[in-house]
């Protein structure tokens, strides 16, 4: 049996999409509920939404991904209310990996991403309690 190690501030985090799952709550739903009115406007449901291309900026590959999160991505995000200071730290950090693509970072590089609290702090946040967002070490097993 592999012993779990304890996550420091620097353990990289992600969006567990399993955890989801497990947990039998619906992440595109999540997604509708953070998109900005304008792309909530035209979406209308989270159900059979299409997917788009979009081109990764560093390999110029084109990928097929989720209009939701795209939208957030190219959208919402870039919106002074997606990451405002009246916005949870909880919903903020979920919000920063939304807007990432779901790239692993540490409580140091959100910290220094959302400019709130401290590492320290938002790493308490990540592994004390009830993950609401299903944000989780990488590799850890729900």
């Amino acid at each position: 049996m592999v012993k779990a190690s304890i996550p420091t501030v620097e353990t990289k985090f992600h969006i567990d999409l399993d955890w989801w799952q497990q947990q039998r709550r619906d992440f595109r739903l999540e997604l509708l509920n953070h998109l900005c009115a304008d792309c909530k406007a035209s979406f209308g449901s989270h159900r059979d939404t299409e997917l788009v291309d979009w081109v990764d900026p560093e390999t110029a590959e084109v990928k097929r991904v989720d209009g939701l999160w795209h939208s957030l991505r190219v959208c919402c995000s870039n919106r002074p209310e997606f990451l405002s200071p009246q916005t949870s730290l909880a919903t903020a950090v979920f919000r920063l990996f939304l807007a990432n693509g779901n790239e692993p970072l540490t409580p140091i590089e959100i910290w220094q991403r959302l400019g709130r609290r401290d590492p320290e702090t938002i790493l308490r946040l990540l592994v004390n309690g009830r993950s609401y967002y299903g944000v989780l070490p990488v590799g850890a097993e729900n």
